[in-house]
């Protein structure tokens, strides 16, 4: 058993709070991290003392300075400091490079990821070989790498919340080091059911599966995805999973105004506007990324023009896309594909006074936040999403008692229930037709969807979702 540091509640994640970037005079650039789940749980981490928050060093320069820095704490280092007040403390570890991209991209984003996405395109993928089981082997590393830190820095009988899919191993890991402990883990993912689950290599499975059961509490956002995962430990371990619950994470409402109410996204606004006019405008807030299904939305939204040719002219698709995982070549290709099929839509449909299709793909979050303001259609269709919270802060800040059209495959599904129009997101032409169903809704009928949905939105904000969590032990 390792001794016992001092901090009573620690917080583990691939990505912590606090970003490194060099700039051009040769300084770094300290960027606090934004977003209502790193706030949720900064607010719990600031009102207990001496609590830590560590993660893995993203880049070069993160591990320069973690390694400057006593045992990774960067927090003490003074160029950090004055970016996170003395709130808590950040430990940074900086894990060789190689090791943490075997462990990030070859395990956690190309092979876990896909699996609980149900990405894979089986008559060719996974091949688990040689060169994967030492991506594998990187994977255990990484997680040991976060077992020992956690360990050491947790004082006795401290509770350590382990987040998400980068770090499976952690909680046995760390019940094996520090079994006076209290550990959670969160899935922000979803789950599987045992046949999908089974396509890893079973002693991959079951590490994985045991992994998680070292933890006291296993949160998953529905209930949906926590049955599935008591399935999987059944068949791969034998076990029952104690401790499952359910946390379904919603949006910060105030947040989300103050971020959207800001000048600049009001000056986003009016560009938008300017492009639209009065038209009726289908919405969607996404990355670049498999999962979240954009290329059978944009070919959705064809087919509605196609079908339904009343709404040329009338409507129209604004799609922004943050770019995602660009060093991975299946992502490159995809985005490439959204570009053709994007140019190929506005080709056949455009006129002079009329744009059917604003695509995006860029990294300014003011621009997606003036879509959303601006949204009469939200649409999100994803393959497979362990929440989506994107449709749930679109909901909060539509200036519009905006209709939802919703793949039956999100966690935000289960929140939003029968108010969101639920399509199979492989159906094309369902998705078609639920798009036109939400242009043509009744008035009265969708605000007081719009109403139910935005309460429902809200009912477990960030800060409230961590502490649900704490209180479970």
């Amino acid at each position: 058993m390792s001794s016992p540091g001092r901090a009573p509640l620690l917080v583990a994640s691939n990505r912590g709070p606090l970003t490194v970037v060099a700039v051009e005079d040769g300084d770094d650039e300290i960027r606090r991290g934004g977003g209502g789940l790193v706030s949720g749980m900064q607010a719990a981490l600031s009102a207990t003392p001496d609590a830590v928050w560590v993660s893995a060093a993203m880049n070069d320069r993160e591990r320069t300075l973690a390694r400057q820095a006593p045992d990774g704490r960067i927090s003490e280092l003074p160029q950090v400091a004055d970016a996170l007040r003395g709130d808590f403390d950040v430990r940074m570890l900086p894990i060789d490079g190689p090791t943490f991209r075997a462990a990030y991209n070859g395990i956690a984003n190309s092979t876990l990821w896909f699996v609980l996405h149900r990405l894979y395109d089986l008559p060719t993928q996974p091949a688990f070989d040689a060169s994967w089981r030492r991506q594998w082997n990187s994977y255990v590393r990484f997680n040991q790498a976060f077992a020992d830190a956690l360990a050491s820095a947790a004082a006795q009988g401290a509770t350590v919340m382990v987040q998400d899919y980068h770090l499976f191993l952690v909680p046995k890991m760390l019940r094996d080091l520090r079994p006076d402990v209290k550990i959670g883990i969160f899935a922000h993912t979803p789950w599987v059911a045992p046949d999908d689950f089974a396509v890893l290599p079973d002693d991959v499975a079951r590490a994985v599966v045991e992994g998680m059961l070292g933890a006291d509490v296993l949160g998953f956002h529905t209930e949906r995805w926590a049955q599935l995962f008591r399935e999987t430990a059944r068949a791969v371990c034998g076990r029952d999973a104690e401790g499952v619950q359910v946390f379904p994470l919603g949006t910060d409402p105030d947040e989300m105004q103050r971020l959207g109410g800001r000048r600049i996204v009001d000056g986003e606004l009016r560009v938008l506007n300017d492009t639209v006019g009065d038209r009726l405008v289908i919405g969607r807030v996404d990355r670049t990324e498999l999962s979240k299904n954009v290329f059978r939305g944009l070919l959705a939204y064809r087919e509605l023009l196609r079908t339904r040719p009343e709404w040329r002219g009338r409507v129209v698709h604004t799609v922004f896309n943050n770019p995602s995982r660009e060093d991975l070549p299946a992502y490159r290709e995809y985005t490439a594909r959204l570009e053709r099929l994007a140019s190929d839509i506005d080709d056949e449909f455009s006129t002079d006074d009329w744009t059917p299709l604003v695509f995006d793909i860029g990294d300014d979050y003011p621009v997606a936040l003036a879509l959303m303001r601006r949204s009469d259609v939200l649409f999100v269709n994803s393959v497979r999403d362990g929440m989506n919270l994107v449709v749930l802060e679109g909901l909060v800040l539509s200036e519009r008692s905006p209709a939802v059209v919703l793949s039956r495959e999100t966690g935000a599904a289960e929140v939003l229930g029968d108010d969101a129009i639920a399509v199979n997101p492989f159906d094309v032409s369902a998705t078609a037709e639920a798009l036109h169903e939400a242009l043509t809704m009744d008035e009265a009928d969708r605000v007081a969807r719009a109403d139910r949905m935005r309460a429902a939105a809200v009912r477990l904000p960030p800060t409230e979702w961590f502490q649900a969590q704490l209180d479970a032990f």
